[in-house]
């Protein structure tokens, strides 16, 4: 399988979970629509995500990836089986504690995360019960890191790319069939997402065993003492931990950023932490379905070239990865900005959530459809560092990126409330993916091939038309209208959409670009 059809399976199977997943806000949004209470749900998921994105998918991944990849190509199939088993034993323990320790301090993390819900006890209250039920997602979602970072080595990308959706579907269950079952029982009916969240972590564990069975990497966990202490001994384990400590700094820096974000919109009016939430929902939409899908392709063939020393691949490999982030993410950035009300408006103006809810996430929207091209290209250049086991160079950029980011809350939000939170991450994303371009550049690590002038104006000019032609269709219909009448504004998104794409690749065809080439790869 080309490196194209490996992708395209993953942005397939990731944009499924990206519409279950909308689905997913779109019932939450019209069954609980923005309030204390879907603030304090909001935080208390953001617990478990936030130590998820710190070990599950961000240290141990960036670690972990290169390391087998280097393992299964200079050692071979049994070697990489062992170290399977000696990693997965260390994080059985690791993460026993780990559930321990967060179920116990639940207040403490929820007032470290958004203080600010204590002005409403009833919020913060609910937001501790939430976060115990749904600490043990992060035990879940390390496994299923495990798991991916495997399959996804061996070029097994269904299962790791399709496993999200069973999440989706657990959480549309609880709030489709649970939240109105609570409410009959008497019970906080935002209390049902906990359980759809807990469930949906069980299930997208279970689905991964078959699927590392097949390929004879079901690690065997043991649990004694002296097998924690062999697996620890192991050359592989103590590779990835030493490597995972500067990308748990690394990947910190970027959650504290998160973190002090989410403190401040939950000093700001009731709503603001779910009209930023909502929007980082739709902009995850083309970061997941591109940037996402081309990290989990390029990493592992990044890091098999670093161990056999194939230099010319290597840059090739990134220089292919980035034209096809410019072609895709440039038009996804310029709807972002251009028809973000439209988007808003179609997709989640339904029963609880009103029209001014519609305005301010449109605006959060916009602030982060400036920084989509970065906060995309990051997904390719970033495995750039890791496939070379560097990851020192992306936690220091990190770093001034945090404090970059931190200024421009100072000077936006006084302005743009919640949307200056939603802009300084976009314009911090691109000054990080610009410091890492350069970065692997000046190590000779990646030589841009000829025709990027000629192709950055060819997206450029054909960029323009589609803005022309999204903000002729936002202002042409009335998008807050339609009542009663869901499917014909669902079915104008599609046609506005549609149109959006057809003038957008037909302008790159009549201006000479070959789009065959990024099929080739």
């Amino acid at each position: 399988m080309t490196l194209f059809k490996s992708a395209s399976l993953v942005s397939l199977l990731t944009l499924v979970s990206r519409i279950t997943g909308l689905v997913r806000e779109l019932l939450m949004a019209a069954t609980f629509g923005a309030s204390a209470m879907t603030d304090a749900f909001n935080v208390a998921f953001r617990i478990p995500n936030l130590l998820r994105r710190l070990f599950a998918e961000g240290a141990f991944s960036q670690a972990f990836v290169p390391v087998l990849a280097g393992v299964r190509e200079k050692e071979g199939d049994e070697a990489t089986r062992q170290m399977v088993d000696q990693i997965g034993t260390v994080l059985a323990w690791a993460l026993t504690i780990t559930c321990v320790i967060g179920v116990a301090a639940a207040p403490v993390l929820v007032w470290a995360m958004a203080s600010g819900l204590k002005q409403s006890p009833q919020g913060f209250e609910a937001a501790v019960f939430m976060t115990r039920w749904m600490f043990p997602y992060i035990a879940f979602m390390s496994f299923v890191a495990l798991s991916a970072g495997v399959l996804n080595t061996w070029r097994r990308f269904a299962v790791p790319a399709a496993t999200p959706v069973l999440l989706n579907v657990a959480m549309i269950a609880a709030a489709y069939w649970g939240a109105p079952w609570f409410e009959r029982l008497g019970i906080e009916p935002i209390y049902a997402m906990a359980g759809g969240v807990l469930l949906g972590g069980a299930l997208q564990l279970a689905v991964q065993i078959p699927a590392l069975h097949r390929v004879g990497m079901l690690p065997r966990i043991r649990l004694r003492w002296s097998s924690l202490k062999t697996a620890w001994n192991h050359p592989g384990t103590r590779r990835v931990t030493t490597l995972m400590l500067p990308a748990l700094l690394g990947v910190s820096v970027a959650q504290i950023s998160l973190l002090i974000n989410t403190q401040i919109a939950s000093h700001l009016v009731t709503g603001s932490v779910s009209w930023l939430t909502y929007a980082d929902r739709l902009m995850e939409f083309p970061t997941a379905m591109l940037g996402v899908a081309l990290g989990v392709v390029l990493l592992p063939q990044l890091a098999a070239a670093k161990a056999v020393d194939d230099a010319a691949r290597y840059s090739g490999l990134l220089d292919w990865g980035l034209r096809l982030v410019v072609l895709l993410a440039v038009p996804s950035a310029v709807a972002l900005l251009t028809f973000a009300k439209p988007l808003v408006a179609v997709l989640y103006h339904y029963g609880a959530f009103t029209a001014a809810d519609v305005q301010q996430t449109s605006v959060a929207l916009m602030g982060y459809g400036a920084g989509l091209l970065g906060l995309i290209a990051i997904k390719v250049l970033a495995p750039g560092f890791y496939a070379r086991q560097d990851i020192r160079t992306p936690v220091k950029i990190a770093i001034v990126v945090l404090v970059l980011t931190q200024c421009l809350n100072l000077l936006f939000v006084p302005y743009l409330a919640h949307a200056g939170l939603a802009l300084a991450i976009g314009i911090g994303a691109i000054v990080n993916a610009l410091l890492l371009l350069i970065g692997l550049i000046r190590r000779g690590a990646y030589t841009p091939t000829p025709g990027w002038v000629r192709f950055g104006l060819q997206v450029v000019v054909s960029s323009a038309l589609l803005a022309v032609f999204l903000m002729w269709a936002a202002a042409q219909f009335p998008w807050l209208g339609f009542e009663g009448r869901a499917l014909l504004r669902v079915g104008l998104l599609a046609l506005c959409v549609g149109g959006g794409a057809a003038v957008y690749f037909l302008s790159l065809l009549l201006a000479g670009l070959n789009l065959r080439q990024f099929i080739r790869k």
